[in-house]
């Protein structure tokens, strides 16, 4: 019989030191509760015991306390963020099964050791599981030690046996204590013997083998007469420490092995309490039946799921949607890639399943309500197999995305256990091919009535229906036309590269004095910092840094360095930018980039596979990538973007008047606030002036430091202090928006945009200065990022739907932060121009103006 004794407190501290501080949208710490249970479920998965006792300590003081008044005085309180999942976590390992025991006036080592005593006497094997040393000196014939640790966020452990111990320490596990007695123990304040460390404590030991045999002979001792000395002045703590590190084996606890026999796992209360913890993954993980969340009535008891009659008679269901009025139908779909695989529809209580493209095709075109799991994907098939869609009327990818940006998981698995969802019990035979579907067709449409509840609590159905449903069709146009790219001067781009990199490659070989490979950072610090001499900043165990702040800081220092930076510059856009979008061009020559509607918190797009967002422009090389973007055949492409839409956006929420007239009259803002910072008339201030007050201007928002702006701009951190003060005296209005907006975020738990779209930001409550400080930046920041993502949003709605409504050929092909491109025919550019530009300045209604600027070219580079 094998039992596995868990220190329940130390392991919650290994998990949560562990692991970065993670937490709900309300604010919820969660990290130390998944460490442990990671850590939980890797060593029961490697021990398989046959009990399981998780011990954990008590607030009341224990026998130490009352013997050594000091002992533990140093450490801290238990922070806030680690206190506030205790509780979460007992209660869920209740839910699961374990058996938690804990004994006022002992540690959770006192039980181990005692429950390690008892499997020693029945000759049953004991595994100890703990983050903490001290448990090594109970390793014997029958105890073993596993101590647990979180490297990366994974869970880890180190077997420690007997054997183990010995090569590791030189003693024997139970000297451990002797060994704590002499040289103490700083962690839990024993104090030891002052001036003998464990090099010294570790010899003594070795060589006469416990502390009693030390002082029974400590005139004689073989050692220099300093540390007899020592020995002798603290002898009496000597005893007092080994009293102080030895666990007590006897503690008034059950040592039954039967008691500590895991019990069943209560399904519901589980899946409930891990949907709340917002931990999905470690429900399928735990083997949980999440279904059971959704079968609790109010009052605690299991209820009986509704009916729902699986139906046969498609034709049936069809005519029955066509006499019904407003009707609202459920589409579950299944795709591989575009290709539609097999659809669910349930509707008044009823679901149909169905592999016929023809009739889902007709249950997409009629007048109902369509309430889906992913719009985008939707209208994709729509636009690529020209059928038509009348009404997508919700999604629940996108509310539950609203609803918590903070998730990265929106199936819908995850958000019925989540939001508690209704599940219905199918009667009737499902077919085989649908029977992974069953479970989501059976949430589906009490999921979709919880999450519009929700989205109207929170006053986002004007964000969802008017900005996010819309912009998915827009998204999925996009993705479907692609951007056209000429592949044949990529290519010879390409090899113009090869040719720059070769060079620079040699001349760094020359340098250098050989070849090596340039790309292998230990191979570069040798050359850099052993060959060459150079001053190194930092050494690894794996040798010397080469990052791009080292190399950067070396410039100018030997050739070789600014040979390096053109050679990775070039590299990286050779592999990239031109060998990686070479490889993603379809036989239509264009590139169909992904855009993601639910992957930032701010509420931005963001486009992958490839990144089109991503193009370089700071460089002169990297701009010319625009150079292969190009129109189709017949075509110009028209450019537009925003002029300091986020400056305009603070000038808007804050309310500030200066910022506000200087955008009313048109002057140019940095000059302006150059100007009132540095207290001169517009036509003294120097490009230099103009420069730091742009630095001022976009950094302010993002909470910049004097410390950060220094650094950008190159001043001491106390002139850069002065700006600082200097733009808020200047822009009062702005001071007090950053001010209201945190305190806000920390009495809500979240900031929002102009519509609505929530970020919560658990940070600012943290105990920890850095987080609370992050917190801060976000909340500031947060309201007018997010509000010019939302800005962007409505105006690549109003182009799509203007282009369309005006009959023209053109269409959006792009979007880049605050950049739209539109592809048109020759004949239509001219006005696409201005309906551009006229739809993007009017996306929003600002205290200041919107201003576009609109060019048209045949290229991309031509045309921004």
């Amino acid at each position: 019989m094998k039992m596995l004794a868990v220190d329940g407190n130390s392991i919650l501290n290994r998990a949560f030191y562990g692991i970065k501080l993670l937490s709900t949208k309300d604010g919820t710490y969660t990290n130390a509760i998944f460490g442990f249970l990671n850590i939980l479920l890797k060593i029961t998965s490697d021990v398989e015991p046959d009990s399981v006792a998780i011990a954990f300590d008590m607030r009341a003081p224990t026998f130490r306390h009352k013997r050594y008044d000091n002992y533990k005085a140093q450490r801290k309180g238990m922070p806030e963020e680690l206190a506030q999942q205790m509780p979460i976590l007992k209660e869920l390992l209740g839910y699961l099964g374990y058996t938690l025991v804990q004994c006022e006036g002992y540690e959770a080592d006192d039980i181990l050791g005692t429950l390690a005593a008892a499997c020693t006497k029945n000759k049953n094997e004991c595994v100890i599981a703990t983050g903490d040393k001290d448990s090594l000196q109970l390793i014997g014939d029958y105890v073993t030690v596993r101590l647990a640790t979180t490297k990366m966020g994974q869970a880890d452990s180190t077997l420690y046996d007997t054997e183990t111990f010995r090569e590791r320490y030189g003693i024997e596990p139970i000297q451990l204590i002797d060994l704590k007695a002499i040289m103490g123990d700083s962690s839990d304040n024993i104090p030891g013997v002052k001036g003998i460390g464990e090099k010294g404590a570790t010899q003594l030991i070795s060589q006469y083998g416990s502390v009693e045999k030390i002082y029974e002979q400590i005139d004689t001792i073989d050692v220099k007469p300093a540390m007899r000395q020592k020995l002798i002045a603290d002898r009496e703590m000597a005893f007092l420490s080994k009293e102080l590190a030895t666990i007590y084996c006897e503690v008034p606890v059950c040592t039954d092995f039967d008691c500590y026999k895991r019990g069943e796992t209560q399904h519901a209360e589980a899946a409930r309490l891990l949907a709340k913890l917002e931990m999905y993954k470690m429900i399928e993980r735990l083997n949980i039946n999440a279904d059971g969340a959704a079968t609790v009535s109010e009052n605690g008891l299991p209820a009986a799921p509704a009916p729902m009659l699986v139906v046969t008679e498609l034709e049936e269901m069809l005519r029955t949607l066509d006499d019904a009025q407003d009707a609202v139908i459920d589409l579950i779909c299944r795709w591989e890639g575009d290709t539609f695989l097999r659809c669910a529809v349930v509707y008044d209580k009823k679901v149909a399943f169905t592999e016929s493209r023809t009739i889902f095709n007709r249950f997409l075109k009629g007048q109902w309500k369509i309430r889906t799991e992913n719009a985008k994907e939707l209208h994709r098939y729509s636009f690529i197999n020209r059928v038509p869609i009348q009404n997508i009327a919700f999604d629940t990818l996108i509310a539950g995305y609203l609803l918590n940006p903070n998730s990265t998981n929106y199936t819908l698995p995850a958000l019925a256990a989540n939001n508690n969802a209704q599940s219905f019990e199918l009667k009737g035979e499902i077919p085989e091919a649908f029977d992974e579907m069953a479970a989501d067709c059976a949430v589906f449409t009490s999921l979709c009535d919880k999450l519009a509840e929700e989205i109207s609590a929170n006053g986002q159905e004007d964000l969802l229906y008017n900005i996010e449903l819309p912009l998915a069709k827009v998204l999925a146009s996009m993705e479907v036309i692609g951007f056209a790219i000429d592949k044949e001067a990529l290519t010879l781009f390409g090899k113009e590269l090869d040719v720059d990199i070769e060079r620079y490659q040699k001349q760094i070989y020359e340098h250098a004095g050989k070849e090596f490979n340039i790309n292998s950072p230990s191979q570069l610090g040798d050359v850099l910092f052993v060959d060459l001499e150079l001053p190194a900043k930092k050494k690894t165990k794996t040798g010397y840094s080469t990052n791009a702040d080292v190399l950067d800081s070396l410039r100018g220092k030997h050739p070789i360095i600014e040979n390096i930076l053109e050679y990775r510059k070039l590299t990286k856009l050779k592999s990239t930018y031109v060998d990686g979008l070479l490889k993603v061009v379809h036989e239509d020559g264009r590139i169909h980039s992904s855009f993601q509607q639910t992957e930032t918190r701010t509420g931005r797009i963001s486009s992958t596979e490839p990144n089109l967002q991503n193009i370089p422009v700071r460089t002169e090389i990297g701009s010319n990538l625009r150079k292969f973007f190009g129109a189709k055949t017949g075509c110009k492409l028209v450019d537009a973007d925003y002029s300091q839409i986020e400056l305009r956006v603070l000038a808007h929420i804050s309310g500030d008047q200066n910022m506000s007239e200087a955008f009313r009259t048109g002057e140019d803002i940095h000059t302006q606030t150059a100007s009132q910072v540095f207290d001169l008339p517009p036509l003294f201030v120097t490009p230099t002036m103009r420069s730091r007050a742009k630095a001022v201007n976009f950094g302010i928002v993002y909470g910049i430091s004097a410390f950060s702006l220094s650094q950008d701009i190159g001043v001491s951190v106390s002139e850069a202090d002065q700006y600082i003060k200097g733009y808020l005296k200047t822009y009062s209005g702005v001071k007090m928006y950053m001010e209201d907006t945190v305190a806000f975020g920390k009495e809500h738990g979240y900031v929002a945009t102009m519509w609505g779209r929530r970020r919560y930001l658990p940070e600012l409550a943290s105990s920890n200065h850095n987080l609370r400080s992050f917190g801060e930046r976000v909340a500031m920041n947060t309201p007018i990022q997010g509000s010019a993502a939302d800005i962007i949003k409505i105006a690549m709605v109003r182009v799509y739907h203007r282009l369309e409504a005006e009959g023209l050929q053109a269409r959006l092909i792009l979007q880049v932060h605050d950049e739209l491109i539109v592809e048109a025919p020759v004949d239509e550019a001219e006005k696409v121009q201005q309906i551009v530009k006229e739809e993007m300045e009017h996306a929003a209604s600002l205290n200041v103006p919107l201003i576009a600027d609109a060019k048209v070219g045949t290229t991309w580079f031509d045309a921004h």
